[in-house]
């Protein structure tokens, strides 16, 4: 009996150790796993970012192009009404200064 209880517990011994193993094993396989959906995912999020990235990079040239033409006739406008009005008080300079002349001889 005592050689027989030995032999059992020997048996479970055997059965616990591969038991372990096999769970080890498992275990490592899964986050194997986890690590490679993990990885893939991050891969597809940088991907998406990227392209979000270069996507609004586009939208903002495109809105800085635009002001850039806003900016462009503004400053056209401006610079014809302050042209305009330098050459009305060009012209009422021009008749005080040959009043004056006139006027002094």
């Amino acid at each position: 009996m005592c050689y027989e209880a030995i032999i059992s517990v020997k048996a479970a011994e055997d059965e616990a150790r591969q038991a372990k193993s096999l769970a080890r094993r498992q275990s490592q396989e899964e986050i194997e796993t986890a690590q490679r959906i993990g990885e893939g995912t991050v891969a597809a999020t940088l991907t998406r970012a990227e392209s979000e990235i270069a996507h609004l990079k586009h939208l903002a040239d495109q809105k800085a192009a635009e002001q850039a033409v806003d900016l462009a006739s503004t400053t056209a406008n401006r610079q014809a009404t302050l042209r305009a009005r330098a050459e009305r008080r060009l012209d009422s300079t021009a008749a005080l200064i040959v009043e004056r002349i006139s006027s002094t001889k």
